[in-house]
């Protein structure tokens, strides 16, 4: 059953530490699996690495996280070729779309020459739940702060932009972030948006974001807008812990 209104949760978290594996799924990424109303059968949940060039280890381990989940688990690479042979039908065929961080730019690229941009956009109009980490998060806005062209941030504003924002992620971990994204929103670099801290993530319904999520006592979200006098005016959200 898709979701009854286009949704989004767009995060810096969803992954926690684990003793056993690289990582474990995280309250983040289980919410956005039961945002998807699946019932009598178990949630089909795609994974995307593109963003980290398609990680061997990252697909296994999201593989031992979905087991352990209860999940039907499949994934998406596109290195060095697509393995489905028909991507819309794939990603149409989910219930949610999960997206690993790495480098925002070159994902949209890979994205963009395989069709897939528009593949998410009708998959997010047809009630397929969006999510995603850091890239994964960036991805569905207008643009955010990358360093995905070196060690010094700078903007990526040709996002999917199915959501009219900007994102600002691992707000609170990479003292970077703030500041920059703060400037480069101030000077209309990026439109207003929203930033999380490391553990926090934007629930957006349709193009609206309607709740602030955190898996993390400490982690916070934000939104950042212009003041037209050449400043930003950034503003703490609510947020609903997550267990």
């Amino acid at each position: 059953m898709p979701a009854e209104l286009p949704t989004i949760l767009a995060t810096s978290g969803g992954l926690v530490d684990s003793p056993r594996l690289d990582w474990e799924v995280g309250p983040l990424t289980r919410y956005a699996v039961e945002l998807a109303g699946v019932s009598g059968r178990a949630p089909r949940v795609c994974f995307l690495g593109t963003a980290s060039a398609d990680s061997h280890r990252a697909i296994a381990t999201f593989y031992d996280n979905a087991w352990r989940q209860g999940w039907v688990g499949s994934h998406i690479a596109l290195f060095p070729m697509p393995n489905v042979a028909d991507l819309r039908e794939h990603v149409l065929s989910q219930d949610v779309v999960w997206v690993g961080g790495g480098s925002v730019v070159g994902l949209l690229a890979m994205w963009r020459l395989h069709g897939l941009d528009g593949v998410f956009r009708d998959a997010w109009q047809s009630g397929v739940v969006l999510t995603g980490i850091s890239a994964g998060s960036i991805c569905w806005h207008v643009g955010g702060t990358t360093d995905s062209f070196g060690p010094d941030l700078r903007p990526v504003t040709d996002g999917l932009a199915l959501l009219p924002w900007s994102n600002g992620v691992h707000y609170d971990s990479e003292p970077g972030r703030r500041p920059v994204f703060q400037s480069l929103i101030a000077d209309g670099t990026l439109p207003a948006g929203f930033a999380t801290d490391d553990g926090a993530g934007l629930l957006y319904r349709s193009t609206e974001m309607v709740e602030a999520l955190t898996e993390r006592d400490e982690a916070r979200a934000y939104s950042v807008r212009a003041d037209g006098t050449g400043n930003a005016v950034e503003d703490c959200l609510d947020v609903r812990r997550l267990r």
